[in-house]
Formats: structure tokens, C-alpha cells, sequence
């Protein structure tokens, strides 16, 4: 047939399509195909025509669609011919629907892959039949094939190799049953890949690699699904996690495919964020650039649209590696296609908009090229012509001139590569004459430091160091800014994550040096513990503050997700230290203000007894069982029973249960019931304090318990009761007011806390407690004098001071609120026994309380040192919303002097009768 009548029956095509199923005259399509895969090359005529009809086209479409009823529908028969057969007539229905614009790109290319799909699934339908027919198979054979790169995408194109993974679920087979099964199903795969791959008088259907299965190289071409998971687990590298990232089951014994899938996840998608995949992508790039010859500048004649520079597979890596950072975290960035992929990463502000519209613009048009490139001759390949007259018909298909089709490829080939290039290789900065470099003092250590042990991390660091000391040099003393720095430095275990996350985001540089010039303490806090960026990055770091419950539904989730005990304490602990992290910058930052913050720590810390309690007592319960028909609760005191913690605190608290004392837990080791309780809270204890690989989770203090450290930690709800009735002293009592119940069952919860009320309503005796005060105040005084001026806790006039009048109004009234200031504004409100200032007083315990949390936030627990860094001092007074000219050393003791003159008028006015609330 000539090139003009192949022409001239494509209308007679789209007619038949239009009046009846294609199936009934699909050699009018294979002509077609001819015409476009064939010698004659195609024509401007031919396009235009097929753009024409498009409207016949989108017709014809819906009556063929789905394209795979014109695969046969059993195995019997020559099932090689036949699927040649259909892949001839789809490969040109598809050209003719693309060209004609009837079908989109994302249409043709998963039309070609659902068509792929059940190739596959019949190609190894009839290489197993024979087993199973003559019983060396079973009819469930535990084979399942992963379709990889652009089929497991639903991305392919006319002329794409498949990449398929072979493997059958061994599972439940001794070592002797899986040889055997092995042995067969190889014969099967290398049966099916032929009836796919070979070229014969009719053609081919899909070229099949299967060189993606794990170490090809020494593998079978069918691999046991153990194996696979050995392997990924200890020798996986970074290209097989991004190839992963498309895999999915296209064939055979689905139920065990998916079940494989599931456990590849943690080896895909890293709980942490992993920005050292950005140098191994980069890696590979340049691996292909040289293998390729990619070098210089982009020439479209001649180009690779695929491989080359500013190509097709750039846009892959950087969605790609973009997915491996921060998918783990993000389930909602995991999608196998690009184009979706891209749309996530924007939504979720991995990548700005901009750049998501330029490469989806550029992808679309870079696809549709290789497809032009393709349907002629039906190439296997993705190199524009290099001559005008083979470029001719390739613009035609695409329904433009050469001089338009070079200028749009040159375009998004270069738009394309200027985006990919700064992600992977950005350029080193320039550095200029700094005068922090004159420091060699400091800087002559860095080489030697654990971040820079790597010559990866140093050639990253050398590429952040200008943009680094070029942000200390601004701060109110550069060269305290720049000891700071290197506290953080010399306190990385490592570099090449950290400098890699820097590197690809520039705005952490920002957030660093501003941390560094601003609050050192947390500085140094961030190199001890830097996987808390993470956190920065995951899309919700300044999202607004979450709440208790949710805090604690968030962890318990994560707990529950662990694999054993100790890495839930680990998962516990990494979580709260980003939270920690978030909570300090959101303050620094002025997202929250600082009693917000006391309340978020406080928060915090509430939701992980909770969470942590249950996951204590849930494997506490696997050896030593329960104690039948009982309860427990923990009674948080002091700071976290006001719900107003510091980044230092430590957690004040009890341990209540009840329960029958002759009672045996019921576990395989049975404990009575005082024996159970106190390794359950010595366990919890634990839990809480014990440093790991990723440190403490809180430092826990229960001397607040029934007699003290003499007692048992943990305590009956009779013993303490009856402790509280008649042996406690006055101040234990004072103690009680900040008493507020946070975990245990709800009944249980309120019965704890009704009886704190009754105990506190009783002890409401205003002689006792002026005594008490007296007598505690004194003690305070003598025992923990204040340390220095930034030791806002302890002396005369102090917080805790204020805190003991507090406390004394609040037991007098019966106050359930165990805030200091709201006990104060309560003792404003209501008749007691003495008259004084109490708002007052509640106004300078909250100044001094933010100005507390804020010190340590930003200098740590050394409250003798009067220095602070300029930075601190300079985001100290605009927090505290105060001019430049105050001076704290001169406003702390006037506060303090203040506030003691009001309590000693308190405490020396004459004993009296009051009323309680």
C-alpha cells in the first residue's frame, strides 16, 4: 500500500470506529500504523488530517476503550502472533488518538500500560500452564511480577522497554521446596519474557528487562521473596529506593505482591528526612551525563530528550529524590507518577509553584517529543534527528515548523535544566573577605571535628561556609556568634545529612545562624540533636499548636507502629525532641508568647506520660500480667500540675493506684499487688530517664509522694489518703493545690481528684497555714538561697517564693486551679483572712516566670552568669516587649524587691478567720 492511500484511509478508519466496535476492522489502524512507523515517514497532510478528526477520534476512543478486550481472552492457540497482533493495532490507534489531540499524554500513556498490564498477565498465564497442567505447579503458583519504572508508573511510552521484578512468596517452604519451586518458575519467566521480547514475522510485543530484581548479576531471573527482603534490608542503595518508589504488582499472585510491597516501605520511605539521597541522585546523574556524553551546552539536534541534560529522566530524579526526603514522613508524597508527584510536593511547599507549572509544562512537551521520535520507525530511542529533513517529520507530528519545534525543545530542555542543576549542584558561593575568618582560634578545630569526618560533608560545608559566616558577621557581636556556631558544629555526630538538608534549603541556613546569634543554648541543643530539622521540613512545623489530645494520639500511633520496646522509647524520645525543638523556635520566632509556650511544654510533656505510661504498662503486662479489678493514676505536681513547664523542667509527680492488697497479678510471673506497682513506676521511671542513643526523655522527680524519697514510689489510694489526713505536713498540703490528675481511666480520675478536694477543704485552717509558710519560707531561705541575678527561682521575692503564697491562698479557698496566677486573681477575688495586692503580685510572677523560661531557652540552666550573647538580649527585650534602653540587671532585683515587700506584709499581717470559695 502507497503512503497516499495508506493517507487516504484514515478517514475510512475513524468511520468504521465511529459505526461500530473497532474490533471489527482493525486493519484499517494497522495501516495506519504503517504509515507512521513505516518508511514513508508521515506527512504535515497526515497530522493536519488527524487533528481534523478529532472529534471522530474522541469517539472512536470510547468505542475501543478498554484497548485490552482486543488482547485474546484465553492462552490457547499462537498467543505470541496474537498479542504482536493487538500491540500493532493499539501502538497505532493510540498514535493516531495522541497526534489528533483526541487523547491526552497522561490517556495514551496508561492506556499503553493497561494494554502492557495484560500482556504480561497472559504471557505468564501460558508459560505456567504447562506446569500446572502436568501438576509440577500448583494452581497457586505464588508467583508475582512488579512492573517498575514507566509501566509501574502507568507512564509508558511507544517504544519503552517493560522493567519487570520476577518473584514467588517462599514463605511457607523449607530451604528443599523453594530450590525446587525456584528451578521451575525460571523456566516459566524465561518463557514468558520471550513470548514478550522476541521478534518474529509479526513483530514484537514488549521489550522486557529484568534487570532491576536485586543483584542481577547473580541472581536468578525469578527470586525468592526472603531473599529480596534480605537484601534490601542490609545492601539496598539509594536508586533501588527511588526505583521502588514506581513498583507495582501487574500480574501474577497479587495478595503476596502487595504483602511484599508493604514490607518494602521502610526501606523506600525513611522515617527521617534523607538529604544525603540528593548526593547520591546527583551521583548517578553524572554517571549517565558521562556515559551518555551529555557535556556542554544543550544542542536540540541530536539531543537525548530522555537522558540528556535538562531531559525527561531530570525531571524524574528531582521529583524523585524530593519523594525519598520527605516521603516518609508524608504519606500524601508518595504518588509513582511524576506529574501527580509534582503536584503533591507543591501542595505540601517541597517545591514553589513555579517551578511545579515549569516542569509539568516541560514534561508533557519532552514526552510527547519522545513519542514523535518514536512513532517513526518505531525507534527504540530518544534522540532528536540530527539533520533538518529528520526533524521535519518528528515537528510535523507535533503539528510544528522545525525552527518552532527546535526553539520550544531548546526552551523547556534549558528551563528544565536550570532547575534540576541548582538542586543537585548548586553553585558554591562566592566567599568574600570576611573578618570572622581572621578567627583561626576558633576556626582551625572544624577539620577535625566528627561533622566534617566525611570529604563529602566538608565539600558541602565549604559551599555553606560563606553564606553562613556572612549571616553571623551581622549579628550584634560577630565573633560571639561565631563561638556559638562552633558549639553547634562541634556538637554534630555527623555532617553530610545536616549539610545536605542545608544545602537544599536555604532557608535553614537562615533559621540557624538566627538561633545561633539568638539563643545559643538552643543552638547547642540542635547540634546534640539535629535530626529535629527534620521537623522544619515536614510542611507542618508552623502550622498552629495541635493540642494535648492530639499530641498524644500522634504518639501513641507512632508507638504502636514500633517493631519492639526499645525502639518505641527511641521513636518516643526522637518525637518529643522535635516537638521540644518546635516549641522553642515558634517562641524565638514570636509565633507563640512565652506563657503559651509554659503551656505547650506542659502539653507536651502530658501527652507523653500518656502515652509512654500505656506502652510501659502494655509490656510490663507480657511477663507479669494485671492486677485484677484495679487502677491506677499519676497525679502530676508542681510545674506540670500547673500545666507551666520550661525547656529544663523535670516532672513532678505520683503514682496512685488502687486496688485488693491480697490480689496477684495473673501474668506468667505473678508479683502481689505492692510488689506490681512499684516495678511498674520504677518502670515507667525508666522509661522516662534512661539515655539512649537519642538521650533522655525527661528527668522525673517523686519526692512530692507520701514520705518522701522514704517512701514507696508508688502509693495506694488508702495509704494516701490516710498520709494526707493525718501525717502529712502544712507544705505537702501547699503542694497538693497544684495537684491535677493526667492519666488513667476516667472513674478512677475523678476519684483521685475528689478526694484532693476533700483533703484540701479540710486543711483550709488559716492558722496552720500562715504557720506552715512561715516556717517553709524560712527553710527555702536558708536551703536554697538564690544563686544569681538569672536564678529567678529561689530567694527572696522569687518565683518560688511568690509561688508559696500562692499556694497558702489557694489551700485557704480550696482553689481547684493549681496556676499560680490564677490562685492569686482568686485570692483578689474572694474574702480570706488578708488584704494585699494579689494582681499585682500575679502580674510580677508571670514577668518574671517568661523572663525565666525565656533564659533558659536561650542561655540554659547556668542561672550565676549574668553574660548573655547581644542576640539573646536583643530577642529577649522583644519578646518582653521592651525598649533597647531597659536593663535587666537594673529591673530584675526592683521586680524581686517588690515582690518580697508585698509577701512579708502578707505573712506578718495578724491571724485570722476567712472564708473558703
Amino acid at each position: 500500500m502507497t503512503l497516499i492511500e495508506s493517507i487516504q484511509r484514515v478517514p475510512i478508519a475513524v468511520e468504521t470506529a465511529r459505526g461500530q466496535a473497532l474490533a471489527a476492522d482493525w486493519g484499517a489502524c494497522g495501516a495506519l500504523s504503517e504509515v507512521l512507523t513505516g518508511v514513508g515517514g508521515c506527512s504535515p497532510y497526515l497530522c493536519d488530517l488527524l487533528r481534523q478528526e478529532k472529534d471522530w477520534l474522541a469517539e472512536a476512543v470510547t468505542l475501543a476503550a478498554p484497548l485490552q478486550n482486543l488482547l485474546p481472552s484465553d492462552v490457547s492457540g499462537d498467543i505470541g502472533a496474537e498479542l504482536r497482533r493487538a500491540k500493532r493495532r493499539v501502538a497505532g490507534f493510540l498514535a493516531m488518538a495522541e497526534v489528533s489531540g483526541a487523547y491526552s499524554l497522561t490517556q495514551s500513556t496508561q492506556a499503553l500500560t493497561d494494554f502492557a498490564d495484560h500482556a504480561v498477565s497472559l504471557a505468564f498465564q501460558a508459560a505456567l500452564a504447562p506446569y500446572q497442567a502436568s501438576g509440577k505447579l500448583p494452581e497457586e503458583t505464588g508467583l508475582f511480577v512488579i512492573a517498575m519504572g514507566k509501566m509501574g508508573a502507568g507512564e509508558l511510552n511507544y517504544s519503552s522497554d517493560i522493567d519487570l521484578v520476577v518473584m514467588f512468596d517462599d514463605r511457607d517452604m523449607d530451604h528443599f521446596e523453594a530450590a525446587q519451586r525456584r528451578q521451575i518458575l525460571v523456566r516459566a519467566t524465561r518463557a514468558a519474557t520471550k513470548l514478550l521480547n522476541d521478534i518474529t514475522e509479526h513483530g514484537y510485543v514488549f521489550r522486557t528487562d529484568l534487570r532491576l530484581r536485586p543483584d542481577p548479576s547473580v541472581t536468578p531471573i525469578c527470586v525468592a521473596m526472603s531473599s529480596a527482603l534480605d537484601y534490601y534490608e542490609s545492601l539496598g542503595r539509594t536508586w533501588e529506593r527511588a526505583a521502588f518508589i514506581k513498583a507495582r504488582i501487574c500480574a501474577g499472585d497479587r495478595r503476596a505482591g502487595a504483602e511484599f510491597l508493604d514490607q518494602m516501605k521502610p526501606f523506600v520511605w525513611r522515617r527521617y528526612l534523607d538529604f544525603a539521597a540528593i548526593e547520591e541522585a546527583h551521583a548517578l546523574r553524572l554517571k549517565i551525563r558521562t556515559k551518555t556524553g551529555a557535556r556542554g551546552a544543550i544542542n536540540v539536534p541530536g539531543h537525548d530528550v530522555k537522558l540528556g541534560r535538562g531531559g525527561i529522566r531530570e525531571i524524574e530524579f528531582f521529583t524523585q529524590t524530593r519523594q525519598l526526603i520527605s516521603g516518609g514522613r508524608d504519606a500524601e508524597l508518595r504518588s509513582c507518577q511524576t506529574l501527580v508527584a509534582l503536584d503533591q510536593l507543591a501542595a505540601k511547599d517541597w517545591i514553589t509553584d513555579a517551578t511545579k507549572n515549569q516542569l509539568q509544562r516541560s514534561y508533557r512537551i519532552l514526552r510527547h517529543t519522545e513519542h514523535a521520535i518514536q512513532m517513526i520507525r518505531d525507534a527504540q530511542t530518544q534522540s532528536v534527528p540530527a539533520s533538518d529533513a529528520g526533524i521535519g517529520p518528528v515537528a510535523g507530528l507535533l503539528g510544528l515548523s522545525v525552527t518552532d519545534f527546535l526553539t520550544q525543545t531548546g526552551a523547556h530542555l534549558n528551563g528544565v535544566h536550570a532547575i534540576t542543576e541548582s538542586f543537585f549542584a548548586p553553585a558554591p558561593a562566592i566567599a568574600p573577605e570576611f573578618a570572622l575568618d581572621d578567627h583561626h582560634e576558633i576556626t582551625q578545630y572544624w577539620p577535625s571535628y566528627a561533622a566534617m569526618r566525611s570529604e563529602r560533608a566538608t565539600v558541602l560545608f565549604e559551599t555553606l561556609r560563606p553564606e553562613i559566616l556572612s549571616r553571623l558577621q551581622k549579628a550584634p557581636d560577630p565573633k560571639e556568634a561565631l563561638i556559638h556556631f562552633d558549639n553547634f558544629l562541634r556538637g554534630l555526630p555527623a555532617g553530610i545529612q545536616v549539610f545536605s538538608l542545608f544545602a537544599a534549603n536555604p532557608k535553614l541556613v537562615e533559621l540557624l545562624t538566627d538561633i545561633v546569634v539568638s539563643a545559643p543554648a538552643l543552638a547547642q541543643y540542635l547540634g546534640c540533636n539535629s535530626g529535629v530539622l527534620d521537623a522544619v521540613l515536614s510542611g507542618e512545623f508552623f502550622a498552629p499548636w495541635p493540642g494535648r489530645e492530639v499530641l498524644a494520639e500522634q504518639l501513641a500511633k507512632r508507638l504502636a507502629a514500633a517493631s519492639d520496646y526499645e525502639t518505641a522509647l527511641d521513636l518516643a524520645r526522637i518525637w518529643t525532641k522535635e516537638w521540644h525543638f518546635r516549641i522553642g523556635v515558634h517562641l524565638l520566632e514570636g509565633i507563640t508568647a512565652p506563657h503559651e509556650a509554659a503551656g505547650h511544654y506542659a502539653q507536651l510533656a502530658e501527652a507523653v506520660l500518656t502515652a509512654v505510661f500505656d506502652l510501659v504498662h502494655q509490656n510490663f503486662a507480657l511477663k507479669y500480667g494485671h492486677i485484677p479489678e484495679s487502677d491506677c493514676a499519676i497525679l502530676a505536681m508542681g510545674s506540670l500540675g500547673a500545666g507551666q513547664l520550661n525547656s529544663q523542667s523535670d516532672l513532678d509527680m505520683i503514682l496512685i493506684f488502687d486496688a485488693d492488697a491480697t490480689r496477684q497479678s495473673n501474668g506468667a510471673k505473678p508479683l502481689s499487688c505492692r510488689q506490681y506497682f512499684s516495678r511498674l513506676t520504677q518502670a515507667l521511671i525508666t522509661a522516662l530517664t534512661a539515655p539512649t542513643a537519642h538521650g533522655r526523655l525527661y528527668e522525673v522527680d517523686m519526692r512530692l509522694r507520701p514520705s518522701g524519697r522514704a517512701g514507696p514510689v508508688a502509693t495506694s489510694l488508702a495509704g494516701f489518703e490516710s498520709y494526707q489526713r493525718s501525717e502529712a505536713w502544712t507544705w505537702e498540703h501547699l503542694a497538693l493545690t497544684r495537684g491535677r490528675v493526667i492519666t488513667g481511666a476516667a472513674a478512677f480520675r475523678e476519684t483521685v481528684e475528689r478526694l484532693r478536694q476533700q483533703i484540701l477543704e479540710e486543711k483550709a485552717d488559716w492558722p496552720n497555714i500562715l504557720k506552715g509558710l512561715r516556717d517553709m519560707r524560712a527553710r527555702l531561705a536558708d536551703g536554697k538561697p538564690q544563686l544569681g541575678l538569672w536564678d529567678l527561682k529561689r530567694g527572696s521575692g522569687g518565683l518560688q517564693d511568690i509561688e508559696l503564697v500562692a499556694q497558702g491562698m489557694a489551700l485557704m479557698q480550696n482553689c481547684p486551679d493549681g496556676a499560680t496566677a490564677a490562685q492569686l486573681h482568686g485570692a483578689q477575688l474572694r474574702q480570706i483572712p488578708v488584704t494585699a495586692d494579689f494582681d499585682g503580685l500575679a502580674r510580677s510572677y508571670d514577668w518574671l516566670s517568661d523572663l525565666r523560661l525565656l533564659h533558659h531557652l536561650i542561655c540554659g540552666t547556668d542561672v550565676q552568669s549574668e553574660a548573655i550573647a547581644e542576640g539573646g538580649l536583643a530577642r529577649m527585650r522583644r519578646i518582653m516587649q521592651v525598649g533597647p534602653e531597659v536593663d535587666f540587671k537594673q529591673v530584675i532585683p526592683e521586680h524581686r524587691q517588690r515582690c518580697a515587700r508585698m509577701i512579708d506584709q502578707i505573712l506578718e499581717q495578724s491571724e485570722g478567720q476567712g472564708n473558703e470559695c
